[in-house]
């Protein structure tokens, strides 16, 4: 009040004193509190008021812009009242007018930093001379005026974010100047005084690099050169952290981006589409938007400035434009979807429905079959009337009863989401592995197939004659056995079966070689493997050594060792390489160039049909020496982060510890990040957004054993032929006097391969006509995996569960008494046997084709959902529908659900206007898990409805099957860090 009314100068400057040790005082706070009153406003009126004056009054002058800066970063509108009241010309002709005078200047650079925050600002001041103004301010090194050197370099870094500015001063030729500033503070700064002028050098040169035309000239100036070498002085100083990482972010971003070396992104392998009817829908190749992690794991590409030690992703953040709002919507609807007469081809698959075991009962009642739909109600009537309980009655109670079933006393529970067989061993199994030099029956010598009529090889088990370095003095003539017994392998394993699963197993590269680890099996480590620590900088350093690639060009040795597309290029046999091979079940791997002496680029294969989807990698190296580091880039991922940064490994197979009776897969590797490389993403590729960079997981590992056969997986592999096995062994395993147990073939796959489908549950009291209709009658739990095939843990959970099932566990045996367990183990096994990370073998993502699938071109996806159709048409609706997926980005497990209210809840819509009723029972099943599953976690589950996922599993099934109780179970690829299961060193 008293600045808009006074009249005397002295009066003024005395409160704009006032003003100045009050805002100095108080911080931000008061600061706002000004703006609030209009206090920007009043004290721009008097600056244009005293710029009036000539000359003007340097004291107030020197006040007002004081006090302008202080509270102007509070006002978010303050650039457009400046440039409205015409103050943006005040400033900067003061600064012109006065350059020597540094007491006036110095708060005027920093009003006019705080303008050059609105762009409009930016480039009228730029117009005006700013940029040229401030580059006769700042200059080489010198002791003076480093205040006033520190605040003309905020100023220009603020205004060079103006792509006009920029140009501007790149046209001036100003990138060299700034480089030779930095040189210049960076020789004559040795004890490291003035860092926060040489990091303002640094942010000029970076907002002018934000421009194509900025980075070709700080390339043409050597500034690659210079910011390397500056930056490596300083690594030995831990305070000057900040100038390396700004100057390795500058470096990333000029880095010459280069396009993957491949003749093209699509997978190197092709299948033909069968042709789709122009009215049915139409598979959109080679042009889909990519998806994310799993059903329900979204984050957003984010650039990181600088080297982040912490996990970003622990809590879940949605966006508020991807949540269902509309209420219709998200009531869920029971549509069948397709005629009754259509779904009468699934009755099939439901045996135990009219399965009557040689029913005792009274000559005078007679139990009907189910033969159709219609006979099934009419049944459910006869049972009513004759006083039988009927399936809604018992479905009912045991609904009521979901809370209270637990887990807690079976003693291997924590083994359900392991891969350990829960199954009691009767006793130990004896396995024999045969060296190459001794011939038998089923290992032929080198080349040859490993079954007589059959094209199956064994790897480099038999064409590398990789022997027990104990063998290594022997005569390679000797026809001694190398005998393993290994009384931890699985009892479901069998090596001989799986060589005969993998003969009907049909791939699209036609695979005629067996991967050791999944023909051998494995056992887990004997010890606990705790999540990796990150050693402080190691991303940077990876990054320094990537740039060192463009400095020192001659130092590369660029040269393919293995490449899918130009098989007759690799290298010889006897050259001091390492040699690589992925030509097996599950194997990605598409080329390898050999960059230094022991540094490998690996290149992945794109989904078959796509040109993306790269993450998931197993693949086979040998030829290795002992005590050396070797460094593994695979550098065309996707992801914009991976638990790879916070503590995950790549896990490793040897051959040689195998057959030494330590058959196991290990997390292996040093120098562990994840982080985004120069190679550039096509738009098609990156869903039609342009500058996308690829990313590189990168990992050191030195070998053990010399000329070792080693396998490297994104992790613990799970094929095709290995569910087919598995299968097998329990279906041969189990009481059947015990155990319902049934295996069909639900429908075959794209490539012709079948996909199976498993019933479980316990086997009826007895024949009694009473014992029958309650196992008719028990509620369905409907279970699927694998729809993803990187996400090889889901494989592995599924793998616990079946077993579980099939135990003789008590809890075991009280849920197959309880309900009817119907389970598709593997959606995709196109897609797993091909080695694909996200899509089967039409290219397409089958979790995003549930509402609409097609049955030519998603056959597994069709005729699942036409199950659940089934069952809801014959009033038997599953009580749990769940499917099993993997999580690259967050740790532990965890659900995803559906509920109306939690969706709206994340809304701006008021929930109770919508006058919403809900059971809550969509939180027993997590908050069961979260009791008796040490590694559950119920602060990482979700039950929010996305836009993005309406057409995935879990939300087709709630909203149009109906049911309730609809989840994704994620599982971590990484590790847990709660409970038992948090291992630390």
């Amino acid at each position: 009040f008293l600045l808009q009314n006074t009249k005397d100068p002295q009066t003024v400057l005395n409160i704009l004193n006032i003003l100045i040790e009050v805002v100095s005082a108080g911080g931000g706070r008061r600061a706002s509190v000004l703006v609030t009153k209009g206090g920007t406003q009043i004290l721009l009126q008097l600056l244009l008021t005293a710029s009036r004056e000539s000359p003007p009054n340097e004291e107030l002058m020197v006040l007002l812009h004081t006090l302008l800066a202080k509270i102007g970063p509070k006002d978010k509108k303050i650039g457009m009242k400046a440039r409205i009241n015409g103050a943006l010309n005040i400033s900067l002709n003061l600064v012109k007018q006065n350059l020597q005078n540094h007491r006036l200047i110095l708060p005027c650079l920093q009003v006019l930093r705080v303008y050059s925050t609105n762009s409009v600002n930016a480039v009228s001041l730029g117009k005006n001379g700013v940029v040229e103004l401030l580059f006769k301010i700042i200059g080489p090194f010198s002791k003076k005026n480093t205040s006033l050197m520190k605040v003309a370099l905020d100023t220009l870094a603020a205004l060079l974010k103006s792509k006009t500015n920029a140009r501007r001063a790149v046209d001036r030729g100003y990138v060299q100047v700034l480089l030779t500033i930095y040189v210049d503070w960076h020789r004559h700064d040795s004890r490291h005084r003035y860092m926060l002028i040489r990091k303002g050098v640094l942010q000029c040169i970076k907002s002018v690099t934000n421009i194509k035309l900025g980075r070709k000239a700080f390339i043409d100036a050597n500034g690659m050169k210079i910011l390397y070498n500056t930056s490596q002085e300083c690594l030995a100083v831990r305070t000057l952290d900040p100038l390396v990482n700004t100057s390795s972010l500058i470096m990333r971003k000029c880095f010459p981006k280069n396009r993957l070396p491949l003749p093209t992104i699509k997978s190197a392998f092709h299948f033909q589409l069968p042709v789709i009817p122009a009215s049915g829908p139409v598979a959109q190749l080679y042009n889909l938007p990519p998806d994310d992690e799993s059903d329900d794991n979204d984050d957003t590409e984010t650039e990181s400035e600088i080297e982040t030690e912490n996990d970003d992703d622990k809590d879940q953040h949605f966006k508020n434009d991807d949540i269902e709002t509309d209420i219709n919507k998200l009531k869920p609807r029971q549509e069948l979807g397709r005629p009754i007469e259509d779904l009468k081809m699934y009755e099939q698959f439901f045996p135990e429905l009219s399965e009557n075991f040689q029913v005792k009962r009274p000559v005078f009642l007679e139990l009907p079959k189910t033969d159709s739909i219609n006979d099934s109600r009419q049944y459910q009537e006869d049972d009513q009337r004759n006083v039988i309980p009927s399936c809604q009655c018992l479905s009912q109670e045991i609904v009521k009863g979901l809370d209270r079933i637990s887990l807690q006393n079976s003693e291997k529970s924590d083994q359900y989401f392991g891969t350990e067989c829960i199954i009691k061993k009767e006793s130990k199994t004896n396995l024999t592995t045969l060296a190459c030099s001794k011939p038998c029956e089923n290992v032929s010598p080198c080349g040859s197939s490993l079954f007589e009529g059959s094209s199956v090889q064994l790897g480099k088990l038999c064409c590398a004659g990789v022997d027990s370095e104990e063998e290594d003095s022997r005569s390679s003539s000797s026809e001694e056995q190398v005998m393993l017994e290994v009384s931890d392998i699985s009892p479901v394993h069998d090596c001989n079966l799986y060589i005969e699963m993998v003969k009907t197993t049909k791939s699209i590269p036609e695979y005629s070689e067996v991967a050791y680890p999944d023909y051998f099996g494995h056992i887990p480590p004997p010890f606990k493997e705790p999540i990796l620590e990150r050693p402080y900088g190691v991303q940077r350093t990876k990054i320094s050594q990537d740039i060192e690639r463009l400095i020192h060009q001659n130092d590369i040795i660029d040269r393919v060792v293995y490449d899918l597309d130009n098989m007759s290029c690799l290298v010889p046999e006897e050259a001091d390489v390492l040699k690589f091979n992925s030509k097996f079940e599950s194997g990605n791997l598409r080329k390898v160039i050999q960059i230094r002496k022991n540094e490998y680029d690996l290149i992945l294969n794109s989904d078959i049909n796509s040109n993306h989807y790269h993450q998931w990698f197993y693949f086979e190296v040998s030829g290795m020496k002992t005590g050396i580091g070797y460094r593994f880039n695979i550098i065309n991922c996707e992801k914009s982060n991976s638990q790879f940064n916070y503590g995950m490994q790549p896990l490793m197979y040897s051959v040689q510890e195998a057959l030494h009776s330590r058959p196991c897969w290990t997390r292996v590797g040093t120098d562990i990040c994840y982080y985004k490389n120069h190679f550039s993403r096509s738009s098609i590729a990156a869903g039609g957004q342009k500058g996308k960079s690829y990313y590189t997981i990168t990992f050191t590992v030195t070998f053990q054993h010399k000329d070792d056969v080693c396998y490297f997986a994104y992790h613990y592999p799970y094929t095709y032929s290995t569910l087919k096995m598995h299968l097998q062994k329990l279906e041969s395993m189990h009481n059947p006097q015990q155990i319902y147990f049934r295996q069909d073939v639900l429908c075959e796959t794209l490539a012709g391969n079948s996909c199976p489908l498993i019933t479980i549950t316990a086997m009826p009291e007895s024949n009694y006509y009473e014992h029958i209709c309650q196992f008719r009658n028990r509620p369905y739990v409907f279970l699927s995996a694998r729809v993803h095939p990187g996400e090889t843990n889901a494989s592995w959970v599924m793998k616990g569960t079946l077993e579980y099932l099939m135990s003789n566990n008590p809890s075991a045996q009280c849920l197959r008494e309880s309900y009817i367990f119907k389970i598709i183990p593997m959606l995709n096994p196109d897609g797993v046997i091909n080695g694909n990370h996200r899509c089967s073998l039409s290219g397409e993502d089958l979790n995003r084709q549930w509402q609409n699938p097609n049955p030519d071109l998603h056959p597994t996806i069709y005729h699942a959902k036409g199950l659940l159709q089934y069952l809801a048409a014959i009033k038997r609706l599953p009580l749990v529908y769940c499917d099993y997926h993997g999580h690259s980005r967050k740790k532990n497990v965890f659900m995803y659900g559906c509920s109306i209210k939690e969706t709206v809840w994340h809304t701006n819509v008021n929930a109770a206007s919508c006058d919403l009723m809900e059971d809550p029972g969509y939180r027993a099943l997590p908050m069961i898990l979260s009791q008796t599953a040490p590694a559950f976690c119920m602060g990482s589950c979700s039950f929010v409805v996305e836009k993005s996922k309406e057409s995935t599993a879990r939300v087709v099934v709630w909203r149009e099957i109906g049911v309730q109780r609809s989840y994704t179970m994620e599982s971590t690829l990484c590790g847990c860090d709660q409970g038992k299961y948090k291992v630390s060193k």
